[in-house]
């Protein structure tokens, strides 16, 4: 009998917004005692074959060497811009795709979600507990939704979420709530620093 393979899984840091409700570079915020888009790297590059850090051009001088390093193709499309480049560089492997605003996303959430993917459907994604709705941007995206991508973009749908509305996904209870947390506006910064500092002042209960 031929069973199909699961495909392989690279890893994409989506580095390449212009921040402007935030006010300074997201991607180079300092949540853990590194610049943000090389924080999500490390943790991605414990569980991905491999990982790169998505940018726009002008970005990418400015990125690590040692960090491999996708540039849009298609710019101007926001984050679909960064997914579609990761497909066209490697269209036989499926994508983790994570943003770079997520700086309580741990390795427990990342683990959870490949333990329960779905390689039959096109992307196995998380319910955001914020709107209920699926989280585009903490996604493993498989190579069937590389099709799928393209044609919501040839219709001028550029926004990842209505592609996981309209298209057959698995949708995960996140076990953390909080490690979805998107800091996208200072006062979305200030939640993120208090947690963090909660969390480093609970005892360690073991």
């Amino acid at each position: 009998m031929d069973i199909q393979q699961t495909p392989a899984l690279n890893g994409l840091v989506l580095a390449g917004g212009k921040s402007i409700r935030m006010g300074t570079d997201k991607a180079l915020l300092d949540w853990h005692g590194i610049e943000q888009r090389y924080y999500m790297a490390g943790l991605l590059q414990r569980l991905c074959n491999t990982v790169f850090i998505s940018c726009r051009s002008d970005q990418q001088s400015g990125i690590d060497p040692h960090y491999p390093v996708l540039a849009d193709s298609k710019p101007g499309l926001g984050p679909m811009s960064g997914i579609l480049t990761a497909f066209g560089h490697d269209p036989q492997c499926a994508w983790l795709v994570t943003a770079c605003d997520l700086p309580l996303l741990d390795m427990d959430t990342l683990q959870y979600l490949i333990r329960h993917r779905h390689p039959q459907s096109i992307a196995t994604t998380f319910r955001s507990p914020h709107d209920g709705l699926p989280e585009p941007l903490i996604t493993i995206w498989e190579p069937a939704s590389f099709p799928v991508l393209q044609q919501f973009a040839a219709q001028g749908i550029t926004c990842p979420r209505k592609v996981l509305l309209n298209s057959p996904v698995a949708i995960l209870e996140p076990p953390h709530a909080a490690s979805l947390l998107n800091a996208n506006t200072p006062a979305d910064a200030e939640k993120v620093r208090q947690l963090l500092q909660e969390k480093l002042t609970v005892p360690d209960a073991s």
